[in-house]
Parts: structure tokens; sequence; C-alpha cells
């Protein structure tokens, strides 16, 4: 077998995906910045945090927006993750998946 790192195509394609994992790491920090920043101004009025209209909207809108090859049912793991995940690290009490009844 061959070595993959002596692989030119192998590392071009596996320096595009670091790349990529890097902006997305980079957008995920803003997100859970601007989330922080939106969970701080609801406290300070008394509103509840966790909204699952709006989570059920957002899963929706970017259904919308999907285009492929990730599928739906791929997407609903992701974005269900991603709120899951905004909600430990803000410490937010958890809510039930987009779109379960």
């Amino acid at each position: 077998m061959s070595d993959p790192q002596a692989d030119a195509l192998i590392r071009e394609l596996r320096e595009r995906i670091t790349e990529i994992d890097r902006s997305l790491v980079a957008a995920l920090n803003q997100r859970l910045e601007l989330v922080a920043e939106l969970k701080r101004y609801k406290d300070s009025r008394g509103l509840q945090f966790v909204d699952p209209d709006r989570e059920r909207a957002l899963l929706e809108l970017l259904a919308q927006a999907n285009t492929g090859p990730l599928s739906g049912e791929g997407l609903r793991a992701f974005v269900t993750e991603l709120l899951a995940l905004t909600k430990r690290e803000l410490g937010a009490p958890s809510s039930p998946p987009p779109g379960a009844a």
C-alpha cells in the first residue's frame, strides 16, 4: 500500500477539508457569541431564552436552503446537535428537538 501522505491529491484535499473545518469552528464561535448576547438581553428582560417555535422555524429555513449533498435527516441531526451544544455551552435548559411533538 502506498503512503497517503505521499499522494499529492490526498494532501491537497485534506488541506482543503482542514481549512473548511477551521472556518466551521470560527463560525460556531461567532454564533455562540451572538447567542450569548441574545441570552443576556432576554435574561435582563425576564424573557424565556429557549424558543421552540424559533428552533422549528430555523430548521425549516435551513432545510429550504440546503441544496445537498447533506440529507434532510443529516441536517436535522446537525441542527439538533448545534442547538443542544449551544444550550450546553451557555448553561441554558434543554428543549425537545426541533419538530418533535
